[in-house]
């Protein structure tokens, strides 16, 4: 598994999300918690469910399903739980440095040991975590990265259906050279220092459910340099990110509920320069849609509306338009599950002279569990970045597929390939290429 490779490096503003650790020993999936679940209680002598009516989990998706039998078993440490964990990768990738001509080949060996503790309160709930992805590689040395992070989410649960919830994390990284926004020209990949919070509650009131998540992200990029030992400046990028969102839902039946949602965003940039003037800017996205659970088969959430975020400088035109956040699962066995997302936000540019770009994403993914311990998955994701301020349009398609063998509960197996193809037009146009990595990662627990 690779444990949000793409996500500690790749710097498209919102796609790093808190992330709360799971003991399952499923190599395939980064665990991820929810802060405003709702939680059943047994109102009568018989021990009956409280009708939850926001609850979706008729189903489990394959790779959240338990397999007790391979689940690492863990240390107890008083009311708490702790999981070491140690993945070691070898890959193989045909296009290190992400070009359109010249590519090179290289194997790259990755250490990634974890520990993850979790709490085993009857009530609220506090996690933590500390994970490290050391690399080496065979022959481009320039290429070797000391990654790491550290966080904790935590969870109070004032009533039955109320819950105040937060986390915080701290990540240092490298961009890899496959990143839309790194700087194709320098000589080793761009590091940058990464801090988040937010604070979230949720209140269930008889049909209705109200939510407010307040977010804050910090991002400190490093100087580079290119191969003449000119300095890249990254200053210009270096911002903090402040979001604030409200939505309420409404229970049509115990299977489908409304919803309407509004977030307000504020981007302060440090600094800006003579090629790339501050990018300072304020937007918001209004959301309404519908989440629902059909049965057993199908369950999801689809919104649409409208997004928009304003400059303010001159040299920037504002963007807005279309937006939507979907995701439908489909089970149509216990055995298989079909995923499809859908997302069209406005991110944030690292490339210079643009103040921000206009990304649409579709994804589909398939997991399927061959035997109770070989996993198959498939993924196919195709993005569209169109930038603001330069004529650059960015189509990206990636590919996957791969396995997952569970050996017992502290060993597993997992074999991976990806292809990455990126088309750049435009005056202004990034790199065009195609990478394909090949991934073989052995990983225990403790």
């Amino acid at each position: 598994m690779i444990e949000r490779n793409e996500g500690l490096g790749r710097m498209r503003a919102t796609d790093i999300k808190m992330n709360a650790a799971k003991a399952c020993f499923i190599l395939a999936v980064a665990a991820s918690a929810c802060p405003t679940a709702s939680f059943g209680q047994a109102l009568d002598s018989a021990q009956a469910r409280t009708t939850d009516l926001f609850a979706r989990d008729r189903s489990v998706a394959v790779l959240d399903r338990p397999h007790p039998e391979y689940e690492a078993l863990g240390t107890s440490i008083g009311t708490f739980s702790v999981f070491p964990r140690l993945q070691l990768d070898n890959e193989n990738s045909d296009n290190v440095f992400a070009v359109e001509t010249g590519p090179v080949s290289d194997w790259a060996f990755h250490a990634r040991p974890s520990a993850t503790v979790n709490s085993n309160w009857s009530r609220h709930q506090l996690n933590a975590y500390v994970r490290g992805d050391f690399i080496r590689n065979e022959k481009y040395h320039s290429e070797n990265a000391n990654n790491w992070s550290v966080g904790g989410t935590g969870r109070v649960d004032v009533l039955r259906d109320f819950n105040i919830a937060l986390g915080t994390d701290y990540i240092k990284a490298i961009e890899p050279r496959t990143s839309s926004n790194t700087a194709v020209s320098a000589r080793d990949p761009i590091k940058y220092d990464q801090a988040q919070a937010y604070l979230s509650t949720s209140r269930i009131v008889g049909h209705t459910k109200l939510t407010v998540r307040a977010d804050v992200q910090s991002y400190d990029y490093k100087d580079g340099a290119d191969l003449n030992g000119n300095v890249i400046d990254q200053d210009a990028r270096d911002r903090i990110n402040s979001s604030l969102q409200g939505r309420v839902d409404y229970a049509l039946s115990p299977a489908t509920a409304i919803f309407v949602a509004g977030t307000g965003n504020k981007r302060n940039y440090d600094t800006g320069t003579v090629t790339t003037p501050s990018r300072d800017s304020t937007g918001y996205e209004l959301l309404t849609g519908v989440n629902f659970e059909l049965g057993a088969v199908v369950r999801g959430e689809v919104a649409v509306g409208y997004i928009s975020q304003s400059f303010d400088n001159a040299a920037y035109n504002d963007i807005h338009g279309f937006g939507s956040r979907t995701q439908v699962e489909w089970f149509p066995t216990e055995l298989t599950t079909v995923t499809a997302t859908a997302s069209r936000a406005i991110e944030d540019a690292g490339v210079i002279g643009a103040g921000g770009y206009l990304s649409t994403d579709f994804g589909l993914s398939v997991d399927h569990e061959l035997l109770r311990n070989v996993i198959l998955s498939a993924s196919l994701k195709h993005a569209n970045d169109d930038y603001n301020g330069i004529d650059r349009e960015d189509n990206r398609t990636e590919f996957g597929l791969g396995g997952n063998y569970l050996v017992n509960r502290n060993l597993g197996l997992t074999v991976r390939y990806y292809r990455t193809k990126q088309s750049s037009d435009g005056t202004s146009s990034g790199p065009s290429y195609t990478v394909n990595r090949v991934t073989l990662s052995l990983t225990t627990q403790f």
